[in-house]
């Protein structure tokens, strides 16, 4: 073969090349979580699913870099900055606490790369252009939670809660559900993560007496409130949110916590959803992949959101592939657009159909009631 004929050659393998996908590098995804600290009950069952992430995802392979950001907004910022300056990564995941995913936000969107929060964490309306949500919104949430409570024939509540973006956004949200409810909000506390203790604001709760308190705190750190105001003499009911939806809520609070209330997605109580549920088929698929692994009742509602992420890759990445190779600003966008235009999508956590206006994706009839019953979680 002459130099002619080899250049021909040489150009035919590489259009060939393109033109079998555009992908010529591996997938890199970076992952923020929150393995030590207030937050590891969320983020080690995370880290334990993503274990069992495809290796290879559109013919493809797929490396998860994996970080603890230690349950603080500030490492969660230095990860996500070391994410898009020095590992190049075409799309970031994480974190599971709020207030470390909202501070990873703001890089991502300046580097023009998504981000699929393991958290509910809440951007300012027009700036969330990068940023999608795992979890249900808390206003979905908290949907389920007080239709409940009207069901219960409560009239008043009080609100324990973060001082954090979690503890404020379920605040400001469930306030108006409450208020359209005709439940009145006659006290409302806050604590830090790093307490050990809530004898104050568990005093101040009592002296209101309450017919219900909504607990607002994350796994195994919820159970420490609501022992707090057992203690304390509180008699009334207590319901805890969908960050509490872990075998942790009992192995730390005991016999204490039988009867909380915990609204969660359905991936928790997979085999007790009925064979209607949109989700069934996949929620326990991911109970017997999880439990196969880690062992009987080590399922989590966070686990579930890790598995939900690699179902959203299974189907996002291939179309971004068609569009553009990875490594490259036009794969990132090629990734936001192909979250936005997925469709309808059965996750073990509800129904998922992410828009270019709509980043969090899931319905009112999304949120699951639970009653902790002798240790264990049951559909009320």
């Amino acid at each position: 073969m002459n130099f002619k004929n080899t250049l021909i050659a040489a150009a035919v393998t590489t259009a060939l090349s393109a033109c079998s996908g555009l992908a010529w590098a591996d997938i890199n995804i970076g992952v923020s979580l929150s393995l030590t600290g207030p937050g590891s009950g969320l983020g080690i069952p995370m880290q334990n699913q993503l274990k069992l992430f495809p290796k290879t995802i559109g013919g493809e392979k797929v490396n998860l870099i994996v970080l603890d950001d230690a349950t603080d907004p500030g490492k969660g910022a230095s990860n996500a900055r070391r994410f898009v300056t020095e590992d190049k990564v075409d799309l970031i995941m994480g974190s599971c606490i709020t207030a470390v995913a909202a501070a990873m936000s703001d890089i991502a969107t300046e580097a023009g790369t998504v981000q699929i929060a393991a958290s509910p964490v809440g951007i300012p309306a027009g700036k969330d252009k990068w940023v999608f949500r795992l979890p249900q919104s808390n206003t979905v949430m908290g949907h389920a939670v007080v239709e409940h409570m009207k069901k219960q024939g409560i009239k008043t509540v009080g609100f324990l809660g973060y001082t954090d973006a979690y503890g404020e956004q379920w605040l400001k949200e469930v306030t108006p559900l409450l208020d359209q409810a005709g439940i009145k909000l006659v006290a409302t506390e806050r604590f830090a993560r790093t307490d050990t203790s809530v004898t104050p604001q568990a005093l101040k709760l009592n002296a209101a007496n309450p017919d219900a308190i909504l607990v607002v705190a994350t796994g195994s750190g919820a159970a420490m409130p609501e022992l707090g105001l057992l203690d304390r003499g509180y008699k009334g009911k207590i319901y805890q949110t969908h960050a509490a939806a872990s075998q942790d809520l009992m192995r730390v609070g005991g016999k204490a916590v039988d009867g909380t209330y915990v609204v969660s997605g359905p991936a928790v109580i997979a085999e007790q959803l009925p064979d209607s549920h949109p989700s069934k088929k996949v929620a326990v698929a991911f109970v017997q992949q999880y439990e196969g692994a880690y062992g009987p009742n080590s399922r989590n509602q966070f686990a579930g959101h890790a598995y939900d992420f690699a179902l959203t890759m299974e189907k996002v990445l291939p179309m971004a592939l068609k569009k553009a190779k990875p490594g490259t600003p036009q794969f990132r966008t090629a990734i936001r657009d192909s979250l936005e235009t997925m469709g309808r999508t059965v996750f073990s956590h509800g129904v998922m159909n992410w828009t270019a206006t709509d980043h969090w994706g899931y319905t009112n009839e999304t949120g699951v009631m639970l009653k902790v019953v002798n240790g264990q979680f049951k559909v009320e």
